[in-house]
Order: C-alpha cells, then sequence, then structure tokens
C-alpha cells in the first residue's frame, strides 16, 4: 500500500485513488497521547483513546510506501504530525531489542518503508540540518528502509507532492 499522510490540505488531481490512500491529518480529530502505555499493557497494539487515530496508525504500519508532508517548526515536524506520530506508538511493542549497537522497540507487525519527507514552512538553513538529523534518528523506529527529505516552500508544495506521487507510479 501506499500512503500519503499530509497536516495541510492539498489540491492532487492526478493521484490514482485506487493505488494510493491519501489521509488529511488537518481534518481529523487526533488527540495528544496522555503517555499512559495502555497500547502496550491494557490492548496491546490498541490505542486506548478511540480517536481517529485508531484509524490512521493501522495505515502506516502496512503501507510499503510512505509520503509525509509536514510543516517545519523548530527543526521538528508540525504539531499535527507530531500528534500522529506520537500517536502511532501501538505499531511498537514495549519491549527493546539492540539494532546496529542501539536500543529499539520491537515494531509490531509493521511493512518496511519506502519514505519520502515532503517538508515545508520554515526553511532556514538550521531548521533544515536540524530535521534531517531528526528524520535520520526517526527511521530506524519507523521502519524505513529507504527515505529523502524534500524542501518545499509553501507555494510550491502542491507539485512537489504531485512530482514525489508520480515518481511512486513509475516504479
Amino acid at each position: 500500500m501506499k500512503l500519503i499522510l499530509s497536516d495541510t490540505p492539498l489540491r492532487l488531481p492526478e493521484i490514482d485513488r485506487a493505488s494510493v490512500e491519501w489521509i488529511d491529518l488537518s481534518a481529523l480529530n487526533i488527540t495528544n497521547c496522555v503517555g499512559c502505555f495502555g497500547c502496550w499493557t491494557k490492548t496491546p497494539g490498541k490505542c486506548v483513546i478511540r480517536d481517529d487515530a485508531v484509524r490512521v496508525y493501522p495505515r502506516i504500519a502496512a503501507s510499503s510506501h510512505v509520503l509525509y508532508v509536514s510543516r517545519i517548526q523548530y527543526g521538528s515536524y508540525g504539531t499535527t504530525m507530531k500528534t500522529m506520530l506520537e500517536r502511532a506508538i501501538p505499531v511498537q511493542q514495549a519491549f527493546i531489542r539492540l539494532w546496529h549497537g542501539e536500543t529499539h522497540h520491537v515494531q509490531r507487525r509493521v511493512v518496511p518503508k519506502q519514505a519520502v519527507i515532503v517538508a515545508y514552512g520554515d526553511l532556514s538553513e538550521e531548521s533544515k540540518e536540524i530535521f534531517q538529523q531528526l528524520i535520520a534518528r526517526n527511521a530506524h523506529n519507523m521502519s524505513f528502509e529507504t527515505y529523502r527529505v524534500v524542501f518545499a516552500t509553501q507555494d510550491k508544495l502542491e507539485q512537489t507532492v504531485e512530482n514525489e506521487v508520480q515518481a511512486w507510479q513509475k516504479s
């Protein structure tokens, strides 16, 4: 499955909806993780908060290709994307493993991913550098086999996303 996860509404007319699913997080009701770890202890693999996030994180886990579209804020994901990614913790288990000399959570039926992160917003060189470092660290816990970070200005965002989706469809 191929998935576009966006924190902003996009007009994407050229997307083949049969092969690419697009989720506009800004249109969903996703509350903050409360850190209860119920998804590990009470209801393993399922968040105890019943909102729209419970429909999204299984799709992230099942996707082989993910295109994350997120505003950069202070060198990190924007609030909407960060909230969703934090709520995706049920796709990991409480157990820790050593992987390349580092400790990481064991994944729970997560498909390895080809990921593209399209970042827009604060495009200062410092924010770009910090964001790229964050993505490199996140790649281990998000099951990225490969990933790329693409920076776009707000006025070129939709075209950048469309170009990335067209590249998926050609491969």
